[in-house]
């Protein structure tokens, strides 16, 4: 196994299942230190344990990415575990949402949505870069959909905060790439995840006429994760990545209702 991560730390928020803990579960494997975030201590826990029983080093850290104090507090904890700097920031936690017309759309969810998906991102990068700064070194990536990239019914308001996100990754790395900071994205489409489950036959039915056919495994977002993570990703700076099996690549694709 490389060790293409090793003696740097990792922040993946929204890391205690789904597409965060596959990512978690990578860098640890790649010998970074993981701090695993997230609302639900047990679960957060249960990743934990999973990292170290298999030789690799992780801390739970409990966070609410939904209003500033909460992410305040998360990035005081990580710069303390993890000695005044964090390495690797990935911003995966999000308000999902699926199947929402716009018209049934209304300020507490706008809110939620632009809160975990947007703040919470801009927030936790104004408090962990300047010491990614100072060090002339870090590593940005952002979590981001392909909702984010092409429409989809009933995911208006997602797809938007995607958009942004992405648009953060271009920015960033514009303001910060000649310092030493590395931003890039990576865009999953529909994939294996718990969340997803309810939403199988749509997904399912979306995905057919893919190259690929099928779902992505979060095994395969995390994989690219980790490359961009990595110094093998020295030269890529801005990118965003498309992990759907090609569809994104095929925009005239038949879309099916929202479920």
């Amino acid at each position: 196994m490389t060790q293409r991560l090793a003696g740097r730390t990792a922040l993946v928020t929204g890391s205690t299942r789904g597409i965060g803990r596959g990512i978690a579960l990578a860098y640890a494997a790649e010998g970074a230190q993981v701090l695993v975030t997230g609302r639900g201590t047990a679960a957060g826990e249960k990743v934990v344990a999973e990292i170290t029983e298999t030789g690799g080093a992780a801390t739970f850290l409990a966070g609410d990415l939904r209003d500033g104090a909460g992410v305040a507090a998360l990035a005081r904890d990580a710069l303390a575990v993890a000695g005044g700097r964090v390495d690797i920031l990935v911003n995966n936690a999000a308000a999902l949402v699926g199947g929402r017309p716009t018209v049934e759309t209304d300020d507490a969810l706008i809110d939620t949505v632009l809160a975990t998906n947007i703040k919470a991102p801009l927030l936790l990068a104004a408090a962990l870069v300047p010491a990614m700064l100072d060090h002339g070194a870090g590593v940005i990536v952002n979590v981001g959909s392909i909702n984010g990239l092409i429409g989809m019914n009933g995911a208006a308001l997602y797809g938007a905060s995607k958009s942004a996100l992405h648009s953060l990754t271009t920015s960033w790395s514009a303001e910060w790439g000649r310092r030493g900071i590395r931003v890039n994205t990576v865009a999953p489409g529909p994939t294996e995840t718990e969340w997803n489950e309810g939403l199988r036959d749509f997904l399912t039915e979306l995905t057919a006429t893919a190259p690929d056919g099928r779902l992505a495994r979060t095994a395969e977002v995390a994989a690219v994760a980790v490359f961009l993570a990595s110094d093998d990703a020295a030269h890529v700076h801005g990118a965003t990545i498309p992990v759907d099996g090609g569809l994104t690549a095929i925009r005239g694709f038949v879309q099916p209702a929202a479920a």
